[in-house]
């Protein structure tokens, strides 16, 4: 699903002009990204949670020269921690063996 899809959709749901849709679903993924960008945890109650985590350094390996190491450093990732209705939601695509 495309930004674009979740305009038309909430549009034809709730009868609003799509051009207003699109503003209020751009302003809420900026906020949202503005917050965590700030370092600060996005909790949305039934969907679930964003927050900053920071990857500790480590050493990698280069395919093409395997015995020299590569330093990794440290660095800031978003995570995203599905809420329960949607995690029991996507356990039901598991396929069964």
């Amino acid at each position: 699903m495309t930004k674009r899809d979740l305009v038309v959709r909430i549009s034809a749901e709730t009868g609003l002009i799509q051009e207003k849709v699109q503003e209020v679903v751009q302003k809420t993924l900026d906020y949202i990204s503005e917050a965590v960008s700030q370092g600060r945890t996005v909790e949305l109650r039934n969907f679930g949670v964003f927050e900053v985590k920071v990857r500790k350094a480590r050493i990698g390996r280069n395919p093409n020269q395997p015995e020299r190491d590569v330093p990794i450093p440290p660095r800031a990732v978003v995570k995203f921690k599905p809420g329960k209705e949607m995690r029991e939601a996507v356990i039901q695509l598991t396929p069964k063996v």
